[in-house]
Formats: C-alpha cells, structure tokens, sequence
C-alpha cells in the first residue's frame, strides 16, 4: 500500500525519549548547563513517574537556567549526541511509504525536532507534538502541523486532532509510550479503542495502567520491574523495524 498526497489510512503516535531513542528530553540543556545535569534527570523522573505535572517540571527548570538553549547550541549536542533506538528511522521510514501517519508526541521541545529535521537526522514527519520552551523560527523542514503540548494531558488531545484533521479512525490509531507520563494518554486511546504499544516499559506506566484498569494490547524491548534501573546497552539491541509485523497486524493493513 502507498500513501499518496497525505491520504493515510493508519496512524501511529508515539513518544519519543526512552521509547524511540535512549536520551531525555533535558539532555540538550544538560548539554549546556552539565553542571545541572543530575536535578534535571531528577525533574524528569518526577514528572514521567506522575509525581509532578510537566508544567510544575517546566517552572523548577526555568528557575534552575540562566537561559534556554540556542540554535548553534542545539546543533552542538545533535552534532555529538543525537541518536535513536536500532531501526527508529527506518521505521519511520516505512510508515511513510506504507500510509501510515507517523506523529512524535512527545514532551520533548519543539525546537529539538525543528533542528533534528532541518540536519535530516530522521526522515520526515506529517505531525509533531512538543513542548513550547524552546522553538525556533520556523524552517522549510518543520513538520506540516505542529502543535503545542504544555502538559502530558495535551498528547491525547493532540492525537485526537491529527486523527480528525487526517479522517483516521481509532482501531487505525497505535499509540506507544514508555512511561507513567504517557498514561494519560494510554488511558484516552483505551477509552477510543486505540491499539497500545508499550516500548521499553518502565513500571510507572505498568502501575498507571494497572490502576486504571488499561490493558497494554502489546510490549517491545524491556519491560522493567519495579526498582529495576535501565540498561541502554540491551535497550539498544532491539530492532525497530521487527515492530513492522505488529503494526501490520494490529492495523489489519495488508
């Protein structure tokens, strides 16, 4: 099947950081500021772990920076550090060669994407769905429609808009998260009948799930437990382009 002028017949929603690719959101502004690196990835933790709100995470990180990062200092820490998960751009890849709407909904920064697409690190992408605290002027290379996510609420909402402003329907719809801060969005897509993918499940987004009663139509890569810290080493010997099958059965796309 090929998708032709944007007539996708499927979606798939998905995070971004330690779910496509093994870095944090933060980890351009600890980049810059290495001095702060360890209450960011403690910031980040509270959120994901649905201890804060993201918007609570933004304040505490504006009060700890001077200021935010710039274009050339973004581009520093892509040059050096930018990676994903084995297959992640390939995937990509072949979603948009196979009618599939592929949409990063994440809580990393807009402008992270913006330079990510405009150096061609990853192939392009119909949709984005990032937070606002660091955007760049707009490039040739942005996405066709980005939208604003201020809290890890607005990923359920930015998926429905997509999936209307493109006529995909919910049993078309795959959503994948890592975390507790993608079980409100979990929580939507069960509510839709959306097809769930857990990628390298931490135990908050087991535990969310579980008190909400959401089943996890289905797991990729690592399913910790509880307590158990990451191992990126073994994160990274996951294929993503072995998710092709499942995306094709779920979708019951031939």
């Amino acid at each position: 099947m090929q998708k032709t002028d944007n007539n996708f017949t499927a979606m798939i929603s998905t995070d971004w950081n330690e779910c496509l690719a093994p870095t944090g959101p933060f980890d351009p502004i600890a980049f810059s500021h290495p001095e702060l690196a360890q209450e960011l990835e403690s910031i980040f933790r509270l959120y994901t772990g649905n201890n804060i709100t993201l918007g609570q995470a933004v304040e505490r990180l504006k009060d700890l920076l001077p200021h935010l990062p710039t274009k050339e200092q973004m581009d520093a820490y892509l040059d050096r550090y930018f990676s994903t998960y084995k297959g992640v751009p390939e995937l990509i890849q072949w979603c948009s060669e196979s009618g599939i709407l592929f949409m990063i909904n994440t809580t990393a920064p807009i402008g992270y994407f913006q330079r990510v697409f405009a150096k061609a690190l990853i192939p392009a992408v119909p949709a984005l769905s990032g937070h606002t605290m660091v955007r760049f002027p707009p490039e040739p290379t942005d996405p066709e429609i980005i939208y604003p996510l201020e809290e890890t609420s607005d990923k359920a909402k930015n998926t429905q808009k997509a999936a209307e402003t493109y006529g995909i329907s919910p049993d078309k719809i795959i959503i994948i998260g890592d975390s507790g801060g993608d079980g409100p969005h979990f929580e939507w897509g069960a509510s839709t009948g959306c097809h769930l993918i857990a990628s390298m499940a931490k135990y908050s987004l087991q535990r969310y799930c579980d008190k909400k009663g959401i089943k996890i139509t289905s797991y990729f890569g690592i399913k910790y437990d509880k307590g158990q810290g990451r191992d990126p080493d073994k994160e990274m010997a996951y294929d993503f382009m072995n998710l092709r099958s499942v995306i094709m059965e779920l979708l019951n796309l031939d």
